[in-house]
C-alpha cells in the first residue's frame, strides 16, 4: 500500500482558482504509474476527474471539467496537484487522489476508481455561488 495525503482543499467562492495536492512516498516516483484525481459529493457515485500516467505525461480530464482543471507534478516535491482555475458549484464534492502501478493510456480506464489500488483520505472542496 501507498500512503497518500491530500491537501488544500476548503472553502472557495465561484470562479477564484484552487490548488488541491497530494503527496506521495518517493518511490512512486521511481516507478511507473497513473496517477489521478476522484470526486464524490454526497449522494452520487465517486468519479474520474482527471488521470496522467509517468511514461508519457499524457493528461485526460472529464468532459465536466475540460478547460477549468490542469492536473500536473512536481516529482521534486513528490507530489501531484490539481489546480482548479474556475470552479463551480457543481464542483463541490470530496477530492481523492489516487494512484496505480499500471499505466493507462485509454480514458476510460485511467478514470475507472475500480482501476486504482492506492487512495488518500479525500480533502472537502466546497464552491460558493
Amino acid at each position: 500500500q501507498v500512503q497518500l495525503v491530500e491537501s488544500g482543499g476548503g472553502l472557495v467562492q465561484s470562479g477564484n482558482s484552487l490548488t488541491l495536492s497530494c503527496s506521495a512516498p518517493t518511490s512512486v516516483f521511481y516507478n511507473l504509474y497513473t496517477i489521478a484525481w476522484f470526486r464524490q459529493a454526497p449522494g452520487k457515485e465517486r468519479e474520474g476527474v482527471s488521470w496522467m500516467n509517468s511514461r508519457t505525461n499524457t493528461e485526460y480530464y472529464a468532459d465536466s471539467v475540460k478547460g477549468r482543471v490542469t492536473i500536473y507534478k512536481d516529482s521534486a516535491r513528490n507530489t501531484f496537484y490539481l489546480e482548479m482555475a474556475d470552479p463551480r458549484p457543481e464542483d463541490t464534492a470530496i477530492y481523492y487522489c489516487a494512484v496505480d502501478r499500471r499505466v493507462y493510456y485509454n480514458p476510460v480506464l485511467g478514470l475507472d476508481p475500480r482501476n486504482y489500488e492506492n487512495w488518500g483520505q479525500g480533502t472537502q472542496v466546497t464552491v460558493s455561488s
